[in-house]
């Protein structure tokens, strides 16, 4: 883990944009496309907007979500209607955007059809983009969860112990393969959490599965003031 400190979740979200679009031309000058999976959540609110700032081919670049609650796309609980608001709707009209949301029931129903959809997407995912979670989650993947969120499918169906919804998550195979990696980590509890992982990783914890399949640095923007 490569660790940047910031003051304020101003300065975080320059510094997180300025690397998430060096890591993005990067992708672009050694192949034709690039595909970026980005969070829901309150903080991207914050950050995404000053990646939209930056100058990038973006019809080049094709969107999606890390994790998608299994409600309407235009339900405020939807990850899709966050990322529409906060980045698509600052990029141009041809940004190519791959959701996570069937017409299906639930997520279980939609796996296969929603991983032949990912499977459309340029791979490996040049820039996967993860919050973290108090209890160690990312995307949708949870403490109490088994590593068959290593599926062979690009995404699994979750029931979370604690939520609302049922949600549909890239698996950790698909997360763990991107060719560069960022977390971003506000509030002192989870700055907290990164420490102790740091020391003494838990297994039973989803960013330390991450951490320990993944073969590229995870790059971790960090502030105290959420």
């Amino acid at each position: 883990m490569q660790r940047r400190v910031y003051p304020d979740i101003e300065s975080l979200s320059q510094g997180f944009a300025e690397f998430a679009a060096a890591a993005l031309r990067d992708t672009l000058s050694r192949k034709p496309q690039a595909t970026l999976v980005v969070p829901g959540g309150s903080t991207p609110r914050h950050y995404l907007p000053a990646l939209a700032k930056c100058k990038l081919p973006w019809d080049r670049i094709t969107v999606t979500l890390s994790d998608e609650r299994w409600v309407d796309v235009n339900d405020d609980q939807s990850n899709e209607k966050l990322i529409k608001q906060h980045l698509l709707a600052h990029l141009p009209v041809n940004t190519p955007f791959v959701g996570l949301k069937t017409a299906h029931d639930n997520p279980f129903d939609a796996i296969e059809a929603l991983h032949q959809r990912l499977d459309s997407l340029p791979l490996p995912v040049s820039l996967t983009v993860l919050g973290l979670g108090e209890d160690g989650h990312i995307a949708s993947l949870f403490p109490g969860m088994t590593q068959d969120s290593l599926s062979a499918h690009h995404c699994i169906a979750v029931a979370p112990p604690i939520a609302m919804s049922l949600r549909m998550s890239l698996s950790l195979k698909m997360l763990a393969s991107s060719e560069q990696i960022v977390l971003v980590v506000t509030g002192e509890s989870k700055r907290q959490l990164l420490d102790r992982v740091s020391e003494n990783p838990d297994s039973k914890l989803p960013i330390v599965w991450l951490i320990h399949h993944s073969q590229a640095t995870i790059n971790i923007f960090e502030t105290d003031i959420v």
